[in-house]
């Protein structure tokens, strides 16, 4: 059923809200704590859908994982290195392309044991032969549909050999994969990527007590030396930064507006967002900066104000990818013409995210003119109510949303319930927002 938005026309955005816990630190923390030893207490977790897949696969496979509740920690019984079961039936990894790409990576080691990956029909469209062909280079036996490239995906456990891999692309999903397999492998394993991804991985698995070294031009370089066992750890999962971004933006173009949202992580790996709005002038500032279990945290304050133009290319793509979806909203409200490059990785995410957000937000009026690997966005546009659809995909729903905040009229947003993927209460800080 559509969602009514927008409706309250000059309604503003006051408040302090706490956005979900981190998804790719939600992730990890799951997936390390299954392959050590002992017991990882998770405080913050994302009660979300991709990483209750995430338990529900490590379930399946004889991990303990106690209930995912908001609001209450998760404890993960570890079963070591090796101790991972075959499981009795398919994994499902639901609509999360994290899930699938680092159980590639966690289970292409498990030698004599078979392991079936599936996904929604959204995932099972998503190219896996970005991790599927790098782990091929350490011995890793992957099969699939369209040569190993589209799930559902078999995997034949088998002893990996360590390597020197070179990643085409600055992804953190194709990184954390290859240092999985590497726990386990034959020898050392260094992977180089041409520039620094999200290193999230590398900082839990050194607090997990993994060898594991970074080097290299700007910290591209990570090497694991296989060996040691890992150990359960005490996790705190900051806010996560990406779904923050809906409130940055918003308060940043909204008129009245004044938000401060609290305990979001600012991992320097993760904080292109915060670089493109002081590129347009964005009022924000960081309040509170501390730092909780490895990763620096701080509470963002955000006011509205005039905005000018950004441009995006690849360099910063790695460290705000997912944050392309509402850095259009904010570029129609901008004086000039924004632009984004080096981001055709948008192409194979949930949805294409450059010609949904083209597509949609053209229905609100949006000037948008796409290119292969990104789009230019006219500002100074009023955008204007009108009927819009997520097309399934959580932050396009999101984005949507905040757009919504600052149109002329009503709009009605088709499949809301897609930002539950990342943000399950988002419509309810939505509405506490805006009274």
């Amino acid at each position: 059923m559509p969602l009514a938005l927008g409706t309250t026309a000059g309604r503003s955005l006051r408040g302090r809200v706490r956005v979900p816990g981190d998804k790719s630190i939600s992730h990890r923390a799951l997936l390390f704590g299954a392959i050590a030893e002992g017991t990882t207490r998770i405080e913050g977790l994302l009660p979300a859908e991709d990483p209750l897949s995430t338990a529900a696969c490590l379930r399946a496979m004889g991990v303990e994982v106690s209930p995912i509740e908001a609001g209450q920690p998760v404890l993960v019984q570890g079963v070591g290195l090796d101790g991972l079961q075959e499981p009795a039936s398919i994994l499902d990894c639901g609509n999360s392309g994290t899930t699938m790409r680092l159980m590639l990576g966690l289970l292409a080691g498990r030698a004599d044991r078979h392991f079936v990956l599936t996904g929604d029909d959204s995932l099972r469209r998503r190219p896996m032969k970005r991790v599927g062909g790098p782990l091929a280079e350490m011995g890793a036996s992957i099969a699939g549909r369209q040569g190993g490239n589209l799930a559902p995906l078999a995997i034949q456990g088998r002893r990996l050999r360590g390597a020197v891999i070179r990643t085409p692309v600055a992804s953190a999903q194709v990184k954390s994969a290859l240092l999985l397999a590497a726990l386990t492998a034959e020898g050392p394993t260094t992977v180089i990527e041409p520039v620094q991804s999200r290193d999230h991985s590398e900082r839990m698995l050194r607090a997990f007590g993994a060898d594991l070294t970074v080097g290299g031009p700007g910290a591209t370089e990570v090497t694991v030396n296989p060996g040691p066992s890992l150990r359960g750890q005490a996790v705190v999962v900051p806010g996560d930064i990406s779904s923050a971004a809906f409130w940055l933006v918003a308060g940043a173009i909204t008129p009245g507006a004044e938000l401060t949202v609290e305990n979001v992580g600012l991992n320097p790996s993760r904080t292109g967002i915060l670089d493109v709005l002081d590129q347009m002038g964005a009022r924000i500032e960081v309040l509170n900066a501390r730092d909780v279990a490895g990763e620096p945290v701080g509470d963002l304050r955000v006011t509205h104000g005039p905005l000018q133009a950004f441009n995006i290319d690849a360099t910063l793509i790695p460290r705000l990818v997912d944050e392309i979806p509402v850095l259009a909203v904010a570029a129609c409200c901008a004086e000039g013409v924004s632009r984004v490059s080096g981001a055709e990785e948008l192409r194979v995410k949930e949805t294409d995210r450059l010609a949904v957000m083209a597509r949609q937000l053209g229905a609100m009026g949006a000037r948008i003119e796409e290119f292969a690997d990104g789009m230019a966005i006219a500002g100074g546009v009023q955008l204007r109510g009108a009927a819009v659809d997520s097309e399934t995909d959580h932050r396009v729903a999101m984005s949507l949303a905040v757009a919504a905040q600052i149109a002329s009229g009503a709009t009605s947003l088709e499949r809301p319930e897609a930002a539950a993927v990342s943000y399950p209460g988002f419509w309810d800080d939505l509405q506490r927002l805006q009274a």
